[in-house]
């Protein structure tokens, strides 16, 4: 697949109502001006771009790449000169920035700004708890602070009146499978843990045990998913009621999440597993391969909550509702930027 599963995002939002839903919301703080600062990765950028939309706000995206050494010593470098722009006035009254190659500007913007820029980063950063006003560090990955936000689920781009777009006008190849049907999202190898034959195998194994059942499955591969899975897939789902979207096409994510009647979900991806999350379809995670140390204290949470079942090979009878927190995480911005403006 070309794209990892927050670009398939993008390429439905015509069909699912425009411009990510953010028409549908109110404007928590109107007249603000938003920039985002981007390392390009687009897990990055969907998580920087939900809570801005459920803002009601539309930012300004500058997006960064720094060379040579400027990039390999981030965030303890300065920022690349090539990247002043995103630094540059007329300076924004929040800053949203992602990834560790987005620090040295962020820091940047916020000096030049003179300190009037209110600086929110996600997810952890490795210069500590000094990087932002903001910090919205994930609940595992256990980073504690005045000015720490932790959800349970990261932010995502998804929203009610989305998924009932798609729903309303779901995909061509989604609408031809017949119900029941079951979405699987694939992610693939990490630092710590490849997929190996029997992980492969496994997969195959689930695909089949899912169509015995009488079960349509659609599936999606992404950029880190290893060839021989997704050729192991492609074979699996060439029948009749199987699907398999590995980048050729118009890209039916969206529509796969909101039309299928259960999710199976491999857990290597912590945004893929909270975008599944958004919807109310019944949720299952494939344990990944290899060391998983925060991945796994992500998932007992989440187990806990009664929000995800651990995938054992068979679909159970259960339900949940959908689990979402970048509303939550969007109220906690503007209420904390309230106060930071209040005493300017």
């Amino acid at each position: 697949m070309a794209m990892k599963a927050r670009d398939r995002l993008a390429s439905q939002e015509a069909a699912a109502g425009g411009r990510a839903g953010a028409s549908s919301r109110s404007a928590l703080l109107p007249g603000a001006t938003i920039r985002i600062i981007s390392d390009g990765r687009a897990g990055h950028e969907a998580q920087t771009l939900g809570i801005t939309e459920a803002l009601g706000a539309t930012p300004d995206i500058h997006r960064v790449t720094p060379r040579g050494f400027y990039a390999a010593l981030a965030p303890f470098a300065p920022p690349d000169p090539r990247d002043a722009p995103a630094y540059a006035p007329p300076y924004p009254d929040i800053a949203i920035a992602a990834g560790r190659r987005t620090l040295p500007v962020l820091e940047r913007l916020k000096r030049q700004s003179g300190g009037r820029t209110f600086t929110i980063y996600v997810n952890k950063p490795a210069n500590g708890l000094g990087a932002a006003d903001l910090i919205i560090a994930p609940r595992h990955d256990g980073l504690c602070g005045d000015n720490v936000l932790s959800p349970l689920t990261p932010a995502n781009r998804l929203t009610p009146e989305r998924l009932a777009a798609a729903r309303a006008a779901p995909d061509p190849r989604v609408a031809a499978l017949p119900g029941p049907r079951v979405a699987i999202l694939i992610g693939g190898d990490r630092r710590g843990g490849a997929y190996g034959a029997k992980d492969v195998a496994a997969l195959v194994e689930t695909v089949a045990a899912l169509r015995a059942a009488g079960r349509s499955v659609m599936a999606t591969a992404s950029r880190r998913t290893p060839a021989a899975l997704r050729d192991a897939l492609r074979t699996a789902l060439a029948a009749p009621g199987g699907f398999l979207w590995d980048g050729a096409g118009d890209n039916p994510y969206l529509s796969l999440l909101a039309n299928a009647d259960a999710l199976v979900v491999t857990g290597d991806s912590v945004n893929m597993v909270g975008e599944a999350l958004a919807t109310a379809a019944p949720v299952y995670v494939v344990e990944p391969p290899g060391r998983r140390g925060k991945i796994d204290a992500y998932l007992a949470a989440l187990a806990g909550a009664g929000a995800i079942r651990i995938w054992r090979g068979a679909l159970e009878d259960w339900r949940r509702a959908p689990l979402n927190a970048t509303p939550d995480v969007a109220r906690a911005v503007a209420r904390a930027y309230s106060a930071f403006a209040s005493r300017r």
